[in-house]
């Protein structure tokens, strides 16, 4: 279907819900925002191409000479609106209906309902998303459990949204504008924010957003322009629409400074996330023999170029009146007592570093880790709803060398074999649809299967040994991929492996782990496979 604005929808509406989504009102806004901001959007991609480049001919990744009076100046960010203003838990999720309820209801301050890491962007997945948040930020939205028969339905009381709109790299294959798919943070950002904004206005709240997956402070400016240019177009005071970015690509931790001081009206933090952190330091440095990390298990915040991260987010957003946003906790908890004891003290040890470092607030991937969380931050705060006072002055100032730093620890065939469990299961269910998969005690999104793939493309690449001695080779990858395929047959039955898509998935876990260069995000190949 082609409309006036150039776009053309290259999947049919089916339903009258689908109708009231993809109005035509909406779709002339989308089809603005696409032609205005796509193709500085395509030269931001490039721009990361080259300074990759760089990097992989040997350079490391550094505080910008040229943007010194930025990080050096006395400025703040316009300012945080009231129900943001204590963020102490916030709990994430892909964007299917029961899942909203319960997030919504979940005892948390935020919900980050995701179009992102947690979602596989198939078109129906898509499509619902966008309703099910209509009808959540309407008061409408219900829910049967077929098989139960339960029902659920919003508290009066519910957790302030915000939606993550996919990242600058991932396209909308769906609607087409000069022959290519359209950028899917654009149509996530513009269907969101035009149903929606007017009743959270009303409400009290407001359009608010998590920006994922920046690079750098030119791609902060890049949607500080669309927000503004929004605000405009609908007649909305500047600073209307809000957002939170996260840091989780190493050349954007250099940056942190230029992307608050570029987004300052519209930003209102940073965030660590530090799945992907860790998954970008790979990716960044993999040319670099010195910089290879040791199995996923080892790589913990304590080791210095995490907690650097950390510790210097804090004290860059605090400076700038932004929150600073602590990272995802990925533990599920146990039915098992004294499984769900060793759970429960792990995240509370985490929570209480993160608190105790100066965090406003964190991450849970479950409700029934608030209980857990919740408590920790409620003893630091006292009557305090955030923690902006904490300036870390007294910080020493944190050096390239120090968020470079190489990580020590263990190669071992046990930490290989399970990043080969933990991607390939993820593989298989993000090309059947689903995003967001508990495996082994951990709730996995995108970014923990990056980090197991990329881990072992590095170990093959430098040649790495394990504990045992054994090289990382093709053939060692290829041998261990054939037993651990054969192990999650057994972990889950003949039944739901034949009927799932774990030879596909296999083929492109090998496909992407052995190759000569790194595929830059296994969603990309992936969302050639999903429908």
């Amino acid at each position: 279907m082609s409309h006036d604005t150039g776009l053309i929808l290259a999947a049919p509406i089916r339903s009258e819900a689908e109708k009231e989504i993809l109005t035509q009102d909406v779709l002339t806004f989308l089809g603005e925002l696409v032609q205005r901001f796509t193709p500085a959007r395509n030269a931001l991609l490039a721009e990361r191409r080259v300074w990759q480049e760089k990097i992989d001919s040997g350079a490391l990744p550094d505080f910008l000479p040229e943007t010194a009076d930025i990080r050096n100046g006395d400025w703040k960010i316009r300012g945080v609106p009231d129900d943001l203003m204590d963020r102490r838990v916030e709990i994430t999720g892909p964007v299917d209906r029961k899942m909203v309820i319960n997030a919504l209801n979940a005892n948390v301050k935020v919900f980050m309902a995701d179009f992102e890491d947690s979602l596989a962007p198939a078109w129906d997945k898509v499509i619902e998303g966008q309703i099910n948040l209509r009808d959540a930020v309407n008061g409408t939205i219900t829910y049967t459990d077929a098989q139960s028969g339960k029902n659920y339905a919003l508290k009066e009381k519910t957790a302030v949204l915000i939606c993550r709109v996919r990242g600058l790299h991932l396209p909308e294959k769906h609607v087409l504008w000069q022959g290519a798919p359209i950028p899917g943070g654009l149509f996530d950002f513009a269907l969101y924010f035009h149903h929606n904004h007017r009743k959270l206005l009303d409400k009290g709240s407001g359009p608010y957003f998590y920006l994922p997956k920046t690079q750098s402070y030119k791609e902060a400016a890049w949607w500080s322009e669309i927000f503004s240019f929004t605000e405009d177009h609908y007649g909305l005071p500047r600073g209307t629409i809000k957002a939170t970015a996260l840091i989780e690509t190493l050349p954007a931790v250099f940056q942190m400074d230029e992307i608050l001081y570029h987004m300052r009206d519209h930003l209102v933090g940073l965030n660590c996330g530090r799945w992907d952190y860790i998954f970008s330091y790979i990716k960044t440095l993999k040319n670099h023999p010195d910089r290879v990390l040791p199995d996923r298990q080892a790589v913990t915040m304590e080791k210095q170029f995490l907690s650097a991260y950390s510790k210097l987010l804090i004290k860059t957003c605090h400076r700038r009146g932004a929150f600073a946003m602590g990272g995802m906790s990925a533990f599920i908890p146990s039915k098992d007592s004294a499984r769900n004891a060793e759970v429960s003290e792990k995240v509370r040890i985490d929570k209480e570093r993160e608190a105790g470092n100066g965090h406003d607030g964190t991450w849970i991937a479950h409700p029934g880790l608030a209980e857990v969380v919740t408590p920790v931050f409620d003893r630091i705060l006292g009557a305090r709803r955030n923690q902006l006072d904490v300036l870390r002055e007294d910080d020493p100032p944190t050096t390239a060398a120090e968020l470079l730093t190489p990580c020590s620890g263990e190669r071992t065939d046990a930490g290989m074999r399970a990043n080969i469990r933990v991607a390939l299961q993820y593989l298989e269910a993000w090309i059947s649809g689903n995003g967001c998969v508990p495996i082994y005690g951990l709730m996995e999104d995108a970014a923990t299967a990056e980090i197991s793939r990329t881990s072992i493309w590095q170990w093959i690449r430098h040649r790495k040994t394990l504990d045992n001695g054994e090289q990382v080779t093709p053939a060692l990858f290829e041998k261990m991929l054939a037993e651990e395929t054969a192990i999650v047959r057994q972990e889950l039955g003949d039944a739901r492996f034949c009927e799932g898509r774990f030879t596909d998935a296999a083929a492109l876990l090998h496909r992407i782990t052995t190759q000569d260069e790194l595929v830059d995000f296994l969603t990309l190949p992936g969302y050639e496979l999903l429908v």
